[in-house]
């Protein structure tokens, strides 16, 4: 026999809420006041306006509620959940799939929250992992900031599109197009100016040496129609800089605190600011809430699924987990794999014997261990710290991306 982590599986008071987006069931399981090891349970709906939720927490504290268990449906849990846990409730967010109802028996909003309650009260549940408050703002601010990025990308490859539309290949000449050349002869097209010559003379710098290539890439039939198009183009994307800019002061003031951590996570080889900042965002700095490093790569899903069934081990592709993490982890991994360090060395073996795909997340893995060791657990009271808990958050459940 040996000893095992969980802790006791009987919670006395406990609260299950089922949400949805106008309204939410909420079912209290309580001991029964006069019969010794028996149960009441009282189910309620509420609203999910502010004033309704405050009813509901004022119900729960005068049934002495210690726990309230939730499912994470879409971003509708947010709300309640940051409300409750500001109201002092003990919240756990669950994932839903691991709380699912019985095959077989009626499907109902309240017969949901019942299931989940009886699930919680008996310890068959593990809290997903919630980051504190100033995780979660630095998280939406990087989440935005690579949106953009996203967006930016698209529009700038639009533009690519339309000028191929207009058989200019200036594209093929100029490695950015978007450069001081390559916007000043955009800027000449949009403004009538068709003269290839007259285009070509516009490029600085080296490209003045490609100016006769340059004349015969620009020329086409670029039209006015092709100017109205590129002109709105060329706007987004200046507005998508602007923004992105105000984004990484913003993003500059909010990772402040965590100035220690972001500086060792950059001495990782393929490490940048940027890439530091995001991995913060979703992983936070408080490794008391991965027991193991472990842990955290199972968490994260940089590791492969385990599936055994008969003594047989089955071949598992890697789960599915936070992007977010993933599309971090992923350019780190790329960055990493051209320099001739451990983490490129171990790249390049892999995808030789495995693939590239099978290298990256190899790669991944070994960059969150190594971020497990970097950074170092605040002190408890700490204001970057995560609220503590009475159960570590699960390994398997993360937050819901969105």
């Amino acid at each position: 026999m040996e000893e095992v982590g969980e802790q006791e599986l009987h919670v006395e008071r406990v609260a299950a809420l089922d949400l949805g987006k106008a309204a939410l069931e909420a079912c209290v399981r309580v001991p029964h006041e006069s019969r010794p090891g028996r149960r009441m349970q009282e189910v309620r709906g509420y609203p999910t306006t502010t004033s309704a939720l405050l009813e509901l927490a004022d119900w729960l504290r005068c049934c002495r509620v210690t726990r309230v268990v939730m499912e994470s449906t879409s971003d509708y849990w947010k709300g309640v959940y940051y409300l409750l846990e500001a109201e002092g409730f003990e919240c756990w967010l669950v994932n839903a799939r691991e709380v699912r109802n019985v095959p077989g028996r009626p499907k109902t909003d309240k017969a949901d929250a019942v299931w989940l309650a009886k699930v919680a009260e008996r310890g068959m549940c593990a809290p997903s992992l919630v980051h504190p408050a100033p995780i979660r703002q630095l998280r939406d601010l990087t989440r935005y900031r690579r949106s953009l990025v996203r967006d930016r990308t698209r529009e700038r490859q639009r533009v690519e599109k339309l000028l191929e539309d207009a058989q200019i290949k200036l594209s093929s000449v100029i490695s950015d197009i978007f450069g001081v050349s390559g916007r000043q002869i955009l800027d000449a097209l949009i403004a009538g100016q068709r003269n290839p010559r007259v285009l070509a003379d516009l490029a600085r710098g080296r490209m003045r040496r490609k100016t006769a290539i340059l004349s015969e890439a620009l020329r086409g039939f670029f039209t006015d129609h092709h100017a109205v198009i590129l002109r709105m183009m060329l706007d987004n994307i200046d507005r998508l800089s602007e923004q992105i800019t105000v984004l990484d002061a913003r993003i500059e003031e909010a990772v402040a605190p965590f100035a220690h951590q972001v500086e060792q996570l950059t001495e990782i080889v393929g490490f940048g600011c940027t890439a530091a900042q995001e991995l913060i965002a979703e992983i936070g700095v408080d490794m008391n809430r991965f027991p193991s490093d472990a842990h955290l790569v199972s968490w994260a899903k940089f590791c492969p699924a385990t599936c055994e069934s008969a003594g047989k081990k089955k071949n598992k592709n890697r789960p599915k987990g936070n992007p977010w993490l993933g599309a971090t982890l992923g350019n780190v991994a790329a960055t990493a794999a051209r320099t001739d360090s451990f983490l490129g060395a171990r790249y390049r073996r892999i995808a030789h014997r495995r693939g590239k795909q099978k290298a990256i997340v190899a790669v991944g893995n070994s960059v969150l261990v190594i971020a497990y060791t970097s950074c170092p657990t605040p002190p408890p009271g700490s204001t970057t710290s995560a609220p503590s808990t009475s159960t570590p958050a699960s390994t398997k459940n993360a937050e819901p991306a969105t």
